[in-house]
């Protein structure tokens, strides 16, 4: 008798063959736009539309445009930029660390987390630009040879460790995703039927033959790029969150806050990849590809790196106590009970209470469920920013300079701007790239579907129960 093991669910369900895996991705590149698709774009260049104006409005009449006053100096500018930075760690998480940790329900969403990663972390760089309020003279920053006179790149400056930071990790993260899509660019090339997209998927697969050779340079540059990108993970929120943390102010200067940064990053970034994955599974009907298995792995994740988060936020209350420094402990009285409250208490109900749902085994592996606890998350670690940024500068040292912030106009629609811009960027990519990975996905398809890759879907094994243990034998091919 076979002892057969308990197998994971399986992570391509319907009985997939290798050929319904390459017709299911490349319909939505090959076919022309759905209407549900055109509105969805249409709505998002409102959102670039507003996020032009407001750009415009900023760099013809200044900073003044923005609700910045002279306390509160740094406010929705910075909220924003670590907010997008931090949407954009899960990309390389997922497709660096899980690809070294060879963990396989990567495979159905790493596409479209490496995207998101470059689209977040573009309009993340927009904000550092904008609050220059001189872009055009952005050179200044650069460690250039001495032709301004004496004026030098201040390098005790971690604001400047952030430019060599998010550059690195945007290159990195640009050239990763790209190495990815190679193979599939070759499949559509093959595939096109309109001469326009055979020559630009010619030109996008680089003359991807698929050789063996090929292959085996494909598989060694992912490894080293997703060995080399590992360390970006950890170091690029640490750098943000040392904006802070090398500053005197109080609530800022505090040494939790790289590990909590980081954590807090991934936490987000899962929570916007869910977002995205589950409209993008609707949309485009890949449920047999991003499975339950997929969705309860994430939110495993989120619970986690949660968890972490809401450890850090009494860690910081409990050491603001503990050490004596009134100005300290004042600081994070005045976060929970002072103005700005409802921001504070906003941020500890979406961050810490509300992914401890994701214990209950029925929440964690319901979608509904899944995409509305997602979007608290992002509102949750968007108020998570505010919070350290605003309530730690609107009391400064003399009472008379206390102030409190309220964003302009301008403000709002740089920031709903950017969200345009973003979803603008992740439709044109889910319209022309395939959104899924499809080399990867065949590539587990023998030990992680519900059916041995040779039976054909006209075999009857579409009525196979998910993981029953019949089918879910590895085929020695």
């Amino acid at each position: 008798m076979q002892h057969v093991s308990p197998v994971r669910e399986p992570l391509v369900t319907g009985g997939k063959t290798y050929h319904d895996i390459t017709e299911d991705v490349c319909r939505q590149v090959e076919a022309k736009p759905n209407v549900r698709w055109a509105a969805a774009l249409a709505v998002s260049l409102v959102g670039l539309a507003i996020f032009i104006y407001s750009v415009y409005r900023t760099l013809w009449f200044g900073i003044g445009e923005w609700g910045l006053n002279k306390t509160v100096g740094w406010a929705w500018d910075i909220t924003n930029f670590v907010w997008w930075v931090g949407i954009g760690h899960a990309g390389t998480l997922i497709s660096a660390v899980l690809l070294l940790f060879r963990q396989k329900w990567r495979s159905s969403i790493n596409r479209a987390a490496e995207a998101m990663t470059i689209f977040a972390v573009i309009c993340a760089a927009m904000f550092p630009v904008l609050h220059m309020g001189r872009p055009w003279l952005a050179y200044w920053v650069l460690p250039l040879p001495n032709t301004f006179g004496s004026l030098w790149v201040n390098f005790n400056s971690p604001l400047l460790w952030d430019v060599f930071a998010i550059s690195t990790y945007f290159s990195v993260s640009l050239v990763f995703w790209y190495i990815g899509l190679i193979p599939d660019f070759a499949t559509i090339r093959d595939r096109a039927t309109g001469p326009i997209a055979r020559r630009a998927y010619a030109i996008l697969s680089m003359n991807w033959t698929g050789s063996a050779k090929a292959w085996s340079r494909y598989e060694t540059v992912s490894l080293i790029l997703a060995g080399v990108a590992t360390p970006l993970v950890l170091s690029v929120h640490t750098i943000v969150s040392m904006d802070f943390a090398t500053s005197v102010i109080p609530g800022w200067h505090t040494t939790i806050f790289p590990p909590y940064f980081v954590a807090g990053a991934i936490f987000s970034g899962f929570a916007m990849v869910l977002t995205l994955m589950i409209i993008t599974r609707k949309t485009f009907k890949l449920e047999d590809y991003i499975t339950m298995e997929h969705i309860e792995s994430m939110n495993k994740v989120i619970i986690t790196t949660g968890s972490i988060v809401g450890v850090a936020y009494t860690t910081e209350f409990f050491i603001a106590w503990y050490s004596g420094v009134e100005y300290e402990a004042y600081a994070f009285i005045n976060r929970a009970t002072g103005p700005y409250w409802w921001a504070y208490w906003s941020m500890m109900t979406c961050n810490v209470i509300t992914p401890q749902l994701f214990w209950i085994r029925k929440i964690r592996r319901s979608v509904t469920a899944t995409f509305i606890i997602s979007i608290f998350v992002n509102i949750g670690m968007w108020f998570e920013r505010f919070v350290i940024i605003v309530t730690s500068l609107h009391r400064d040292y003399l009472p008379s300079s206390w102030a409190m912030f309220s964003p302009s106009i301008i403000d709002i629609g740089v920031y709903v701007g950017t969200i345009g811009l973003f979803f603008t960027l992740f439709f044109l990519f889910c319209k022309f790239f395939p959104v899924v990975n499809m080399a990867e996905v065949k590539a587990i398809l023998k030990s992680s579907s519900e059916v041995t890759h040779h039976h054909s879907p006209a075999s009857g094994m579409h009525g196979t129960a998910k993981g029953s243990n019949t089918n879910t034998h590895h085929s020695n091919e």
